[in-house]
């Protein structure tokens, strides 16, 4: 529906010479290579937690299993915990990655049917393909299962930090159902939503790989806010790539935040500076946003592009990660490190 624009911002907070920006491999080719034993470990961990008796549990479990995806929130786990000096493939890292993913699943599950999306990663969702039903009560199990695996690591603190975590996101989600369509968004209202709703399993993500470490509070607090500020960057770069990414990358349709109704920010910037034209025009097509027509998705990217908006979301993104990059600068050099500051670029710089 219109020409992509290449992202070229340079972030400047980590060492150039540290962020590959021009590599044989996309980043997530890459860091599948370096870490393949441990997310062999995770996916046996993950078969081994969604094993079940009832023949729906286990069909529904190992498609979504072998779905795969970017498996961030795991290798957030087992780079903070290398970057700290503990070992990525012990027994104890394998189940604190396993345990968000099985949450980050979970959350899938309910938002996909949620939402009504019918496609992720390029294939039908576990909804579209089993029902609502039994992808809500699939997901009821993961999220048991999770603090399963929680209590059998014998440490209160992952079990405190989790459940809150769990929380968090769940009020994340319904504060995203009761924004659906409210056209007096503001952009504190939407950072409270993907703070609660996308960067509090981050964050987890990241004081986990501390604790596998036995690191002390302060380097914990660290590694927390350097994937805090990762997952804000992550969530406004995908906010952006639902108007200029590409389809077939993305493996799902474009414009779905503006299907569902969802002002993200580069919606509420164009609500707030755009042209009288332009927000009247964003207005009306909000007001029926289930029956966006193709022609009106182009108006609105028209739109978008005008005043900045995507430019905008993007350099907040950017800010973002540099302020993740700046949490971890106390960290030793090590591969880690590196790994984790290319991730700052990668957040912004991506395109699915």
């Amino acid at each position: 529906m219109y020409v992509e624009q290449q992202v070229s911002a340079t972030l400047t907070a980590p060492p150039p010479t540290v962020i590959a920006d021009t590599v044989a491999a996309p980043l997530a080719t890459r860091l599948r290579d370096c870490f393949a034993g441990e997310f062999d470990l995770l996916d046996r961990k993950l078969r081994e937690s969604l094993d079940s008796d009832v023949v729906l549990v286990r069909s529904i479990a190992e498609y979504i299993v072998s779905g795969g995806g970017k498996r961030l929130r795991p290798l957030l786990v087992f780079l903070s915990a290398q970057a700290l000096g503990a070992d990525p493939k012990s027994g104890l890292v394998i189940d604190l990655a396993a345990t968000v993913e099985l949450i980050h699943t979970a959350t899938l599950l309910h938002d996909d049917v949620v939402d009504e999306s019918a496609l992720r990663r390029g294939r039908a969702t576990a909804n579209a393909e089993f029902g609502n039903a039994a992808s809500v009560l699939v997901g009821d199990f993961l999220y048991s299962r999770a603090f399963q695996v929680m209590v059998g690591t014998g440490k209160m603190r992952v079990l405190a930090l989790l459940s809150e975590a769990t929380n968090r996101i769940a009020e994340g989600e319904v504060m995203q159902l009761m924004a659906l369509g409210n056209l007096g968004l503001t952009e504190t209202d939407y950072m409270r939503v993907i703070e609660a709703k996308t960067a509090k399993l981050f964050e987890a993500a990241g004081a986990l790989g501390a604790i596998a470490a036995g690191a002390p509070a302060a380097s914990e607090r660290a590694l927390a806010e350097y994937a805090r500020r990762l997952g804000v960057a992550f969530q406004i770069a995908d906010d952006v790539l639902d108007y200029r990414g590409d389809a077939a990358t993305l493996g799902k349709s474009l414009g779905d935040d503006l299907a569902e109704g969802k002002l993200t920010l580069p919606i509420i910037i164009t609500l707030q500076r755009g042209s009288e034209q332009a927000r009247t025009m964003l207005r009306s097509v909000l007001s029926k946003p289930h029956a966006v027509l193709p022609a009106q998705f182009v108006e609105v990217m028209a739109a978008l592009e005008t005043c900045g908006a995507l430019d905008e979301s993007l350099a907040r993104a950017e800010c973002e990660a540099n302020a993740a990059a700046a949490e971890i600068a106390f960290l030793p050099e090590s591969n880690a490190k590196k790994w984790m500051l290319e991730l700052c670029a990668y957040a912004v710089r991506r395109k699915a």
